[in-house]
């Protein structure tokens, strides 16, 4: 793991504003972010916050209000995203395929009165009911027929507002993360919190003011937020991609002379997966982040491409707490971090000794470096946080030299292309059509190495469970990667004496050859 002096953050300030204003002093017309629509220096980048800003002031928009952005990796996402900092108020970035349920639920969790969403997206919004929304107004990006009931154009951003006195525990978005046994939940996340994500990953990574940082992932997660962020500190260059596509990738990372890239899970084995070519090794690529990369991918992709992956472990409550550098133990996810502290412990949180399988608690030293709780969820903030340390609801085991080894999931959540799926939220939907009687669904590891969707149905009496015509009904209801892959029919599900479900039986029975498989029959889901 490359570390760097302790203090070179100690300085910067927290709040998004403030450290715009300084970056810009220092690095002036650097550029500091390329999309295809265009680029803004360091400088630039302060003049769109205050433009935008006074556009949302405009709107009716005030310091404390939530904000909705439905968009992709498009120019108009960070100019909305830093308006909302520079004014005080509250972005909730919104995964781009969400649908029904899920969306209404965000959307009326979170309190949104204003709602940004490009045209491409606005079919999402055909099954929702406004009349339970806070939503006054849609601001469109681009044209569509007919717009959807509010929506106007996204309007010019020409007057500029001074910058909100802000505190580095004041809140800059509302991240929803799959839950588990119920609904998304919306992270509160603090401006300090996203700052030191910035921080934590550019010192693991080890970047100075010279790199050209390059990323297809969504600005709606964390971690393409934080690649905004690692530029920002260090002075480099953040280079956002539309999305990512495993023939595209070297020829985007070559044009943009990118040194560091970033990559999930199921990315390695699909680029890994394609044949050979001269572009795999003509870029300029020094490092990767790579969590989630299965053990057996990281030497075949080192030989192959030419650079590491670096592990790690992070999630949108936290920060980057544990790491493993080049030359870190294969198959763990290396050590905890300096200004972090974790702990493997049992389900009373009692610490278990080196070895023992157990789930993991983090704290952080830094004060606003973690979240600040569930919004609008006490109930789950106060479970989630107790005994004053962030239950991570992961099973890991740390061994006598300090590395964790990622186990499982507690509880039942599904990670898939990189997101989170709740089973919870798939069984809700499943279980509004009417052949379907009950539902469970859980994950199966797939040839990738990450998991795949898949429900086991009992049909309801006197029905019959069309596999095709299922998902179909499936496909405006859910996001695309949460719609099952594989079904199963059932004559009852598993359960135990007092009638509980068990899914680890359905876990471990895995896929058989009665279950039907969406992809072998070509059924799509976008």
């Amino acid at each position: 793991m490359t570390q760097t002096e302790p203090n070179r953050w100690a300085d910067m300030p927290r709040a998004l504003p403030a450290l715009l204003v300084g970056q810009a002093e220092r690095f002036g017309n650097r550029t500091l972010v390329t999309f295809d629509e265009g680029s803004w220096t360091y400088a630039e980048a302060v003049t769109v916050a205050a433009r935008r800003a006074h556009a949302l002031k405009v709107a009716g928009v005030e310091t404390g209000d939530r904000v909705a952005l439905m968009v992709s990796n498009r120019l108009e996402f960070l100019e909305v995203f830093l308006g909302c900092a520079w004014l005080g108020a509250v972005a909730v970035p919104i995964n781009i395929s969400s649908r029904g349920m899920q969306l209404q639920h965000i959307l009326s969790n979170c309190g949104a009165r204003l709602l940004v969403i490009e045209d491409a997206l606005c079919p999402a919004l055909d099954t929702l009911d406004f009349s339970a929304l806070a939503v006054e107004r849609i601001w469109l990006i681009g044209e569509t027929v007919p717009a959807p009931p509010m929506a106007v154009p996204m309007p010019v951003a020409e007057g500029r507002i001074d910058a909100a006195a802000l505190r580095p525990g004041d809140l800059i978005a509302i991240i929803y993360t799959s839950g588990t046994t119920g609904p998304s939940k919306g992270v509160c996340c603090p401006h300090a919190q996203l700052f030191w994500w910035g921080a934590n990953t550019a010192d693991i990574l080890g970047l100075g003011q010279a790199e050209r940082l390059y990323t297809t992932l969504p600005l709606f997660h964390v971690n393409a937020l934080n690649t905004v962020y690692q530029a920002l500190l260090t002075g480099s260059t953040v280079i956002i991609g539309k999305r990512f596509s495993a023939s595209g990738l070297w020829p985007a990372v070559a044009e943009n002379k990118a040194t560091a890239t970033y990559l999930l899970g199921a990315m390695v084995p699909i680029l890994l997966s394609r044949p050979e070519t001269p572009l795999d090794r003509a870029h300029s690529v020094r490092i990767a982040l790579g969590p989630g990369v299965p053990a057996e991918f990281h030497a075949p992709f080192r030989e192959r491409f030419g650079f590491d992956l670096v592990e790690g472990y992070g999630s949108t409550e936290t920060n980057f707490v544990v790491a493993r550098g080049t030359e870190g133990k294969p198959g763990t996810m290396g050590r905890v971090r300096q200004g972090f502290h974790a702990r493997v412990v049992d389900e009373d949180d009692n610490e278990l000794p080196h070895g023992e399988a157990g789930e993991l608690v983090l704290r952080a030293d830094e004060p606003f470096a973690f979240a600040s709780g569930y919004f609008g969820m006490p109930e789950k903030t106060v479970e989630a946080w107790r005994n004053l340390w962030f239950h991570t609801g992961d099973r890991v085991v740390q061994d006598v030299d300090g590395d964790f080894r990622f186990i499982d999931r507690l509880k039942d959540a599904i990670r898939r292309r990189g997101e989170n799926i709740s089973s919870f939220e798939v069984e809700q939907v499943l279980l509004a059509h009417p052949a379907v009687a009950a539902a469970a669904v859980f994950p199966v590891r797939s040839e990738l190495g990450e998991d795949e969707v898949m429900a086991a149905l009992v049909a309801a009496p006197g029905a019959v469970i069309d596999e095709a015509e299922l998902i179909a009904f499936c496909r405006p209801k859910l996001s695309y990667f949460a719609i099952p892959r594989y079904l199963e029919v059932m004559e009852s599900l598993p359960t135990t004496e007092n009638g509980k479900l068990q899914k680890f039986v359905l876990r471990e029975r895995g896929v058989t050859a009665a279950t039907w498989d969406r992809e072998a029959h070509g059924i799509p889901v976008r």
